[in-house]
């Protein structure tokens, strides 16, 4: 964990905490030399959260935040996220206008009043903070912050830094970057170098450089937020006209109230544009009432009958739009749109008038592809639809011309372009060693103005195609489409735009080659492959295939599931010959527990569907990427959190490792037989979002060892969507040797290895521990048996040992999970969700409340252990020889398999399958305890079911 970092962070920063005798004064004066520190967002929420939980230990009274930045950064993002985990108050400063046009205007803001309720909640009372009503343009009423209610205050503000506020404050961030960089990014590609960066930042945010920027240098913690327009949170929309040829509603609005909203939407042309439509270049302004929020462009999908969305818009004030005019921006459109929404289960239905057009429009919008297609037929809405959107139509009335997409480019591509290429390599992690911290003197320019993406042009260049010969070629004039191929893009692109080329490329070889398109994703485990393929398929509309499914049965008895062998080649390449015929392809299921096919699935290339994505570490080896029209390279993520965790991990154990280093040891496979095969893909792509430690994957989760009836849970549980499973796992967990410590074991010096339906997962990450919750991450990163054994070699060694089984239940809002642990009397209940509303809500239905634990089963375990059966590890005598023996194995399995790599045949058994055959036969005397309460517990849901089912039908 990060305690030497939050150490840090606060040991000059606090209002008082650290002074030998605590001040009763909450006001007195913060010390601003702190050493700050920049951080990735999801570094930085993370930071954040554990500054606020090690401050709040230490000193009594309320802990107050500021975040502080420009329009766009994501602070406000940030503060909702943290709020979500600590559970405390959110003064926003937008509620303490007082009513003048100009948002960042600091003549606007009420600083006595706002200063004053902070004063007042610093010294323990209840405070009233006004509301603002931005359609009325004034305040409209007040809500009640008590004292006693939380531990925690945050001012989320664009001044939430100044002057007048940070002596109150005991903990200062600054959130640069988003679309607020992304806008300046924009705006300096439109212009070209004739404006410099400070004028350019003048003109458009003119408060920043003299009111806002000041203040942001006074930050302890100090967030670079890398994220803009995205499809990551894609919007699903589909539209059609609200009447019918003949006249009558196509839906008819249920009585309940409505949301009313008025809207006046006008699009920017850059100076440099010509005269013709390219709308893609184009800035958006949307204003509600004395609110402007700013998008670039009009950017958007459109798959089949779905207008798809990234959802990135940000507030500006007055004086950006007229910045921007007075740049040279002109106004091209502008219309009014009235809208009447009702929002219901993550979906919205709208009436929208458009002005201009002199027509209504009826909108389904939702963040799930299938779900909103799936409403739309429910409530009998089947079109037809439109897919253009209302700038288009707009523009069409007016008979303006449109380029969509920039002209080819005259580049010419040689045949050896792909092998001119230079080799793509795991990105470093975001994430900054403590002692490498860059002060402000060593950068280029301020941070506050460093534009991470300014290099990089708004409007993706468009995909070309080659011949067989390598040389670029018209798709649209060209006869055989079959020896039609996507031209490699020479860069390599963040998650954000390679996921929109991606899409962009399947359309293209849609229009030029037609059905079937058939997608690889390969790169090294844990690199975010799965995760690109689903957001991929949930845009197309199509089938993901996962190689994992290719595994053979003999291969997966001693974990070699990164070794290509292991793959059912000429099944996949029979798969794959049926695909392109449009026959049915008969893609085999495996169950990773039995080590075994569990049947086959069939799959078919449909006009509906003319999409496949297939998707594993070996997806781009030559033997599978010569079948596939386009090749997708993933590298970074967890994968690259590893390599960070272990460097880290080396230095605090007094030895500096290189990445490569590391790389060569924990993932041999991946240099030898992986990387090789990326530097050929037509996309690469660098994924630098941390599952690990972005709140974006977390799951909140409520901990008890008292006892639940089963028929309780399953009431929790919808009914049509539940579905439960049986587990039984192993986790050993790894302790670098040398790693500095009081004695004791604790988590956070571990990793976690958990064996699991034939399975090596990773944990790397010690959870958020706040009040009754445990905040953990989704993911666990499956890895394989050279990894683990790649850890030890470094000296990593394994000090605790776990034996349990696992009932679960779950229903996709909710997961509950029972474990019975090994030599610990009673079951524990685990209630998992990403909503905590509804885990703390199961949780009271359950009875739970007051029985919660944040330990964790290492803590649980340990503290069975009489002390006279510890070891020095803090474990017994029995679990160090069981380690030692699986240790001894898994290191000799590493040499059999760098020998069974040279050789095509292995003709003996290799020692580790004693080890394995050995957990196996400790796990089936856990399973046969299992399936006699799953029978039972069968019959018993069963019974609750038709028991369910007759009240029903005799209610």
């Amino acid at each position: 964990m990060d305690d030497d970092v939050v150490h840090r962070v606060l040991q000059e920063g606090g209002r008082d905490y650290y002074q030998e005798t605590p001040s009763t004064s909450s006001s007195s004066p913060s010390i601003l030399q702190s050493l700050p520190l920049h951080a990735s967002f999801d570094r930085g929420y993370y930071l954040l959260v554990k500054s606020i939980q090690e401050l709040r230990s230490k000193k009594e009274g309320i802990v107050a935040v500021g975040i502080g930045g420009p329009s766009g950064s994501g602070k406000s993002s940030l503060a909702e996220k943290v709020a979500s985990v600590i559970g405390c108050s959110v003064i926003s400063m937008e509620n303490y206008r007082t009513g003048a046009d100009e948002g960042n205007d600091l003549s606007s803001i009420d600083f006595d009043l706002l200063v004053q309720n902070l004063q007042d909640l610093l010294k323990g009372k209840d405070i009233l903070t006004p509301v603002f009503d931005f359609q009325q343009k004034r305040r409209i009423g007040t809500t009640e912050i008590k004292s006693t209610s939380f531990g925690v205050v945050i001012v989320d503000g664009t001044y939430a830094l100044h002057a007048r506020l940070r002596s109150l404050l005991d903990i200062r961030v600054a959130v640069v970057g988003g679309v607020h960089f992304s806008l300046l990014s924009k705006v300096k590609y439109d212009i070209g170098e004739s404006c410099s960066l400070d004028n350019l930042i003048d003109s458009i945010f003119p408060l920043f450089r003299k009111h806002i920027e000041p203040d942001l240098h006074h930050a302890q913690i100090r967030i670079n937020n890398s994220f803009g327009q995205s499809f990551r949170d894609s919007i699903y929309k589909l539209k059609c006209k609200s009447e019918s040829e003949s006249g009558q509603p196509v839906y008819s609005f249920p009585k309940k109230e409505a949301q009313i909203d008025n809207f006046i939407e006008m699009y920017l042309r850059p100076p440099s544009a010509s005269e013709e439509a390219r709308v893609n270049d184009w800035i958006k302004v949307r204003q509600s009432g004395i609110r402007y929020y700013l998008s670039l462009g009009d950017r958007r999908i459109v798959d089949k009958n779905f207008i798809i969305r990234p959802k990135a818009e940000f507030e500006v004030g007055r004086m950006t739009l007229g910045g921007l005019l007075a740049l040279g921006y002109n106004v091209v459109v502008s219309y009014k749109r009235a809208s009447k929404s009702i929002i219901y289960d993550n979906l919205s239905i709208s009436l929208e008038t458009i002005d201009t057009l002199s027509e209504t429009y009826l909108v389904l919008r939702g963040r799930d592809r299938k779900m909103v297609e799936a409403e739309a037929l429910r409530l009998g809405i089947t079109g037809p639809w439109i897919t253009r959107s209302y700038l288009e139509m707009i523009l069409d009335t007016k008979g303006v011309p449109r380029l969509n997409t920039p002209p080819l480019l005259p580049t010419i591509i040689s045949p050896s372009y792909t092998h001119k290429e230079p080799p793509l390599i795991a990105p470093k992690p975001l994430r900054i060693r403590p002692e490498l911290v860059n002060r402000d003197d060593d950068m280029s320019q301020p941070w506050t103005r460093s534009p991470t993406k300014s290099k990089v042009e708004p409007v993706l260049a468009p995909w070309q195609f080659i011949s067989s010969d390598g040389s670029s070629i018209d798709p649209s004039s060209f006869r055989d489409t079959n020896t039609l191929q996507l031209a490699p893009m020479p860069d390599s692109f963040d998650l954000d735009r390679g996921l929109l080329l991606a899409v962009q490329a399947i359309q293209a070889l849609l229009e030029h080659k037609g059905m079937p398109v058939i997608v690889g994703i390969g790169g090294p485990s844990g690199s975010g492959k799965t995760s690109l393929a689903r957001k991929m398929a949930n845009i197309v509309g199509c089938e993901v295939i996962s190689l994992e499914s290719y595994y053979k049965s003999e291969q997966s008895k001693d974990f070699k599931y990164d070794d290509f062998r292991s793959l059912d080649l000429p099944l996949l390449t029979k798969n794959i010959g049926d695909m392109r015929r449009g026959r049915k392809a008969k893609v085999p299921v495996f169950d990773l527990e039995s080590g075994a096919r569990s049947g086959f699935k069939e799959l078919e290339v449909s006009e509906d569907c003319g999409v496949v994505i297939i998707e594993g570490v070996y997806a781009l080896h030559p033997d599978i990427r010569k079948s596939l029209d386009l090749w997708v390279a993933v590298v970074g993520g967890v994968h690259s959190h590893l390599i960070s965790r272990v460097q880290r991990d080396k230095s605090k154990a007094g030895c500096f490792m290189s990445q490569n280093e590391i790389m060569t040891t924990v993932f041999p496979m991946f240099q030898l037989h992986i990387e090789p095969h990326l530097v050929h893909a037509h996309l690469k792509i660098r994924n630098d979002f941390d599952p690990v430690l972005s709140p974006e994957s977390s799951l909140f989760v409520l901990k008890s060892n008292k006892q639940v009836a089963y028929q309780d849970i399953l009431k929790l549980l919808d009914p049509k969507k539940i579905c439960s499973s049986a587990q039984n796992f192993i986790d050993i967990y790894l302790r670098l040797s040398g790693i500095p410590s009081n004695g004791q074991l604790t988590e956070s010096d571990c990793m976690r290895v958990r064996i699991c339906e034939g399975r090596f997962a990773l944990l790397i990450r010690e959870p958020i521990r706040e009040g009754d919750f445990i905040i953990q991450p989704k993911v666990d990163f499956d890895i394989s048996i050279s990894t683990v054994s790649g850890l030890l070699n470094l000296g990593y060694q394994a000090v605790a040992y776990i034996e349990a089984s696992a009932y679960i239940y779950q229903d996709g809002k909710l997961l509950m999970e029972v474990d019975h642990l090994q030599d610990v009397p009673g079951p524990y209940i685990q209630i998992k969700g990403a909503n905590k509303e509804v885990v703390v809500a199961a949780g009271s239905a359950l009875e739970l409340d007051g029985s919660y634990t944040t330990k964790s089963y290492l803590e649980i375990v340990l503290e069975k252990l009489p002390a006279s059966e510890r070891n020095s590890s803090g474990i017994n005598a029995q679990q160090a020889a069981r380690l030692q023996e699986l240790v001894e194995n898994i290191q000799s399995q590493q040499g059999s398999s760098s020998s069974s790599e040279s050789s095509p045949s292995r003709e003996a058994i290799s020692p580790m399958e004693g080890v394995i055959e050995d957990m196996q036969s400790r796990i089936k005397r856990l399973e046969r305890w299992q399936a006699i309460n799953t029978v039972l517990w069968t019959f018993l849901m069963s019974a609750f079911v038709g028991y369910s089912l007759y009240q029903r039908k005799h209610q």
